[in-house]
C-alpha cells in the first residue's frame, strides 16, 4: 500500500496521546495508594494540555487525507458495522474526558466523595474520569488497530498482532513522553515512567517481531493464476496494463525497492525499541533531565518509520497487475 503521511502522523499522535493520558492516571493512581509522591493538580493539568494537543494534532492530520473534509461529520454514520465510524465517535469522546481531568485538576476540584478501605483509597471526580478514559483510550486503540486488521484481503494487516502493535507502541510512547515531561519538570517520576515505557516498550517489541516474522512467511492467497482464471505454473506479468499514472498505480503501491524497505525496518527496529530502553536506563545511571527528552523524540521519528513501513509492508492484490512496469 501507498504510505499516507495524514494517516501516519494521524495514528502517532493519538497513539502518544493516549499513552500519555494512561501515563498520567497511573501517575495518580500510585499516588492515590501513596506508592510515588504527589503531584500537584498543575502537573496533571498540563500533561492533559499536552495530550489533548496530541489528540487535535493527529484528528487535524487526518483531514489531509480526505478528498472532501467538510463531509467529515458522515463517517460516524456507520458506526454499526464500520471501525473508521467508531474511531470518529470514540475520538471526540477521548478529546472531551482529557479535557475534563486536566480542567478538574487545574480547578483543584479533587475532594473525595467516597473513600475505600478506611481512607486508603479516596475517590473523586478525577479518579471517575480517569478510569473512564482508560476505557476510552482502550476502546480507541481496538478502533484504530481493527480499521486495518478487519481487511481481510490485505493479509499482512488481518491478524491480532496490528492492534495489539497499535496498543503497545502508542502506550510505549506515552509513557516515555511521561518521563520526558517529568524530567523537564524536575520531580521524581522519571523512573517511575521511564520503568513503565520500558515495559510497554519490550511488550511492543515481541508483538511486533512476532508480526514482522509472521508476515516474512506468508503464502498470499491471491496469484496471478487466481486473479486471472489460469491455472498454468509458469505465468509472468510484463506490463502494469497502464501507459501513465493512474489511482491505481499511486495508491496500492509504496514505488519503493527493496533497498529501502529494508532500511525502514531496521530504522524502527534500532529506534522504537532498543535506543529509546538504553537513553532511560542512561538516565537512570547520570540522573539526566535530558536523556529521556532524547528518548521519547527519538522513539516517535522511529514510530513514523514503523507507522510507514505498516502501510508499505502490506500487498494489495490488485498489485498484481499494476505494480510491474514493463
Amino acid at each position: 500500500m501507498h504510505p499516507a503521511f495524514s494517516v501516519i502522523f494521524l495514528t502517532t499522535l493519538i497513539g502518544a496521546g493516549q499513552g500519555l493520558f494512561l501515563a498520567l492516571f497511573t501517575g495518580q493512581l500510585y499516588s492515590t495508594i501513596h506508592l510515588v509522591e504527589e503531584q500537584p493538580g498543575s502537573f496533571y493539568a498540563v500533561g492533559s494540555a499536552l495530550s489533548l494537543l496530541l489528540l487535535i494534532a493527529g484528528l487535524g492530520a487526518s483531514f489531509f487525507h480526505l478528498g472532501r473534509p467538510e463531509r467529515a461529520w458522515r463517517a460516524a454514520a456507520m458506526w454499526r458495522t464500520s471501525w473508521l465510524s467508531r474511531e470518529v465517535i470514540v475520538l471526540p469522546a477521548m478529546m472531551g474526558i482529557v479535557f475534563f481531568y486536566g480542567l478538574f485538576h487545574w480547578a483543584g476540584w479533587t475532594e473525595p466523595f467516597i473513600v475505600f478501605g478506611d481512607g486508603a483509597l479516596p475517590v473523586d471526580t478525577t479518579f471517575v474520569l480517569g478510569l473512564l478514559g482508560v476505557i476510552v483510550a482502550l476502546a480507541l486503540f481496538v478502533s484504530t488497530g481493527m480499521i486495518y486488521a478487519s481487511v481481510k484481503f490485505l493479509e499482512e494487516w488481518h491478524s491480532p498482532y496490528t492492534v495489539v502493535n497499535f496498543m503497545f507502541l502508542g502506550t510505549a510512547s506515552g509513557f516515555m513522553l511521561a518521563a520526558a515531561y517529568s524530567a523537564w519538570l524536575g520531580n521524581n517520576l522519571v523512573g517511575f515512567f521511564g520503568t513503565w515505557a520500558v515495559i510497554a516498550t519490550l511488550l511492543g517489541l515481541g508483538t511486533r517481531t512476532a508480526s514482522l516474522f509472521r508476515n516474512a512467511s506468508l503464502k498470499h492467497q491471491s496469484t496471478l493464476q487466481t486473479a486471472i482464471g489460469i491455472r498454468h505454473r509458469s505465468i509472468e506479468q510484463k506490463s502494469q496494463g497502464f501507459s501513465a499514472s493512474s489511482f491505481n498505480t499511486r495508491e496500492f503501491f509504496h514505488h519503493q525497492s527493496p533497498a529501502t524497505l529494508k532500511l525502514v525496518r531496521n530504522a524502527f527496529l534500532v529506534l522504537v525499541f532498543p535506543v529509546p530502553i538504553a537513553l532511560i536506563l542512561l538516565a537512570y545511571l547520570l540522573e539526566s533531565p535530558t536523556l529521556p527528552i532524547a528518548a521519547f523524540a527519538l522513539q516517535y521519528l522511529g514510530l513514523l518509520a514503523e507507522r510507514w513501513y505498516f502501510f508499505a509492508e502490506a500487498e494489495h492484490p490488485q498489485n498484481l497487475y499494476y505494480q510491474q512496469i514493463s
